[in-house]
């Protein structure tokens, strides 16, 4: 009769090892299988008694999984840890296609006859990372260049002399938008250049160069300087409008 026992015994556990679970099914699909159009499941380590830090009990907190399949609502790193970031503010046109009144030029860096580089601030944008975040930069702008000042009343003239001329077109990060320090001047980010001719009015029509970046930001708001740059030869007139036809900004913030 304890032999019989015992055999039954084990054949029941061994059974219980191996059998799903059903819970509202008497067929259960799965390891655990819970029925129910409406079926919840509740774990009382993760309410917001038991698990305050993640767990205000007002918004709902986000769930993972650890490498050891454990569900949990801590993200990992502790009460000051990143939550999973990502996603994409996009502008675009984001420089003034007409900001003097005089037509589509863009804005004007002017490089006159007594220097041969100049460098002019183009526009300005604003945006916030909710925390710390690695942000990706793209940028697209137009080109108008002509021999003159495009921020004076028209008309403009082409350059048509036998001349090189070259565009670069960069931007600085301030970083907590609170103006320009005097490290933050010194780094440029997303650097673009092209040259162009100038012989025969080679230079008619709208060019369009582009660049991009990567930088690390902490949480917060932040602005990019977008700024332009001309350089020709000495004793010539340049002046390039910066964004006069479709232009396009991307920044991705993620971490």
């Amino acid at each position: 009769m304890i032999k019989y026992i015992i055999t039954i015994s084990f054949t029941f556990f061994v059974m219980l090892g191996y059998a799903q679970v059903g819970i509202g099914t008497l067929n259960p699909q799965e390891d655990l299988h819970i029925a129910g159009a409406s079926a919840t499941i509740r774990i009382e380590s993760l309410n917001s008694i038991n698990n305050p830090t993640y767990n205000d009990g007002i918004k709902l907190s986000p769930a993972y999984v650890d490498g050891n399949g454990t569900i949990t609502i801590g993200n990992g790193t502790g009460p000051g840890g990143q939550l999973p970031l990502n996603f994409l503010i996009e502008v675009p046109d984001f420089i003034p296609n007409d900001p003097y009144g005089f037509g589509n030029t863009g804005t004007s860096v002017f490089n006159d006859n007594t220097q041969t580089s100049v460098d002019g601030q183009v526009t300005t944008v604003t945006f916030t990372a909710p925390q710390e975040a690695i942000v990706e930069i793209k940028y697209g702008i137009t080109l108008f260049i002509t021999s003159s000042d495009l921020s004076m009343a028209p008309p403009y003239f082409y350059v048509t002399y036998d001349q090189a001329v070259s565009v670069m077109t960069y931007f600085k990060v301030d970083l907590n938008n609170d103006g320009l320090s005097g490290v933050e001047l010194t780094k440029d980010y997303g650097q673009k250049a092209q040259s162009y001719t100038t012989f025969d009015q080679g230079t008619a029509g709208y060019p369009y160069m582009n660049g991009q970046a990567y930088l690390k930001v902490p949480a917060g708001t932040h602005t990019l300087y977008f700024y332009g740059r001309v350089n020709d030869a000495l004793t010539f007139n340049t002046g390039v409008g910066f964004g006069g036809a479709q232009d396009y900004l991307k920044i991705r913030v993620y971490n």
